[in-house]
């Protein structure tokens, strides 16, 4: 038997400006919206990512604000997710986007994935435990999926920019750890990376955010080690343990977000030495992914492990040009 795990690839299911309004005689200049907080208690691109935008597009079609493909059909909010489960159990505070007054509450939804539960579950509570803010202007949020228990406020409380109202949960019709926020003015959704924007424009409008997150059309997710190949699941659940100098195969592992068909991704694995301990090419991508995991790695050879840090590196390429990197260690 050659001593060299089989890759395994598995995919989820399913993917402080503002706009000027001149004053018009003889008309009111219309509300300045609000400038929003992030509202998660994270940092995009090192503990949390962002997984959805608002589909800007009326048409069955999807389109983000930047005219990519980083949400679905009908989407009509942001969706703020956390690495894994792991993060959620240990606890990520969800926040006011702006000041404003709590106007409806809802606790009590279990936080179970809805591909356990069933869609049936969560028939008419889709938005899980959350709540709804008020906001000078017309305006409002909506914050939905948090934790059960968590929520720290209530109808006609005022609160500030930066507050805390709960936690990050996966209540409703969520799949993952996540903070699903929408904005609305006036009872419309509108997108806050992209307010005012022209019918089809791309990056069209202005953020609303005071510190905008960069987009990106991939990202990493996870990464990391592990000792026996890893599902979908188990990276999911987090806290899986990296391998020690007595295991019996190291495995690398990364799940990614936002690929899109004919992504070609590749995952090498250097030895201390700087020798290929493994290196493999998945085929390209047959359609666009929301998520996708790979894994690849050896077993232990007869003389163990070299003592040292053994490297990974991975890629993603689209028309032969690399578009998405990353490399990670781990020592034995």
């Amino acid at each position: 038997m050659p001593n060299v795990l089989i890759l395994t690839t598995a995919a989820a299911a399913a993917g402080a400006a503002f706009l000027a309004v001149a004053a018009t005689p003889g008309r009111a200049q219309a509300p300045a919206p609000p400038a929003l907080t992030w509202p998660v208690d994270c940092r995009v691109g090192a503990t949390c990512e962002i997984q959805h935008y608002v589909d800007d597009d009326a048409s069955p079609g999807v389109k983000d604000y930047a005219c990519g493909n980083r949400t679905y059909d009908a989407h009509n909010g942001v969706d703020i997710r956390l690495r894994d489960m792991a993060a959620q159990r240990w606890g990520v505070a969800v926040l006011a986007a702006a000041d404003g007054r709590v106007l409806r509450v809802r606790d009590g939804v279990a936080d179970v994935s809805v591909r356990t539960a069933g869609a049936g579950a969560v028939k008419d509570i889709e938005c899980g435990n959350g709540l709804v803010i008020a906001h000078a202007g017309g305006f409002e949020t909506q914050y939905c999926h948090m934790a059960q228990g968590s929520l720290s406020v209530k109808p006609g409380d005022e609160v500030k920019a930066g507050a805390r109202l709960g936690r990050v949960g996966m209540s409703g019709l969520a799949e993952f750890p996540h903070l699903h926020i929408t904005v609305r003015q006036n009872g419309k959704v509108v997108d806050p990376f992209a307010f005012g924007a022209a019918p089809g424009s791309c990056r069209g409008g202005r953020s609303l955010w005071r510190q905008t997150p960069a987009y990106a059309e991939r990202v990493v997710l996870n990464t990391g080690f592990a000792a026996a190949p890893v599902s979908m699941e188990s990276v999911e659940a987090g806290g899986i343990a990296p391998p020690t100098a007595a295991a019996g195969a190291l495995v690398a592992y990364v799940r990614a977000v936002g690929l899109k068909a004919g992504d070609v991704q590749s995952l090498t694995l250097k030895a201390p030495d700087g020798s290929t301990a493994f290196q493999t090419t998945a085929e390209p991508l047959p359609r666009n992914q929301a998520q996708r995991l790979l894994y690849g790695g050896r077993r232990r050879p007869a003389q163990g492990w070299g003592k040292g840090r053994y490297r990974a590196t991975y890629t993603v390429s689209a028309g032969g040009k690399v578009v998405l990197s990353r490399s990670f260690e781990v020592s034995l």
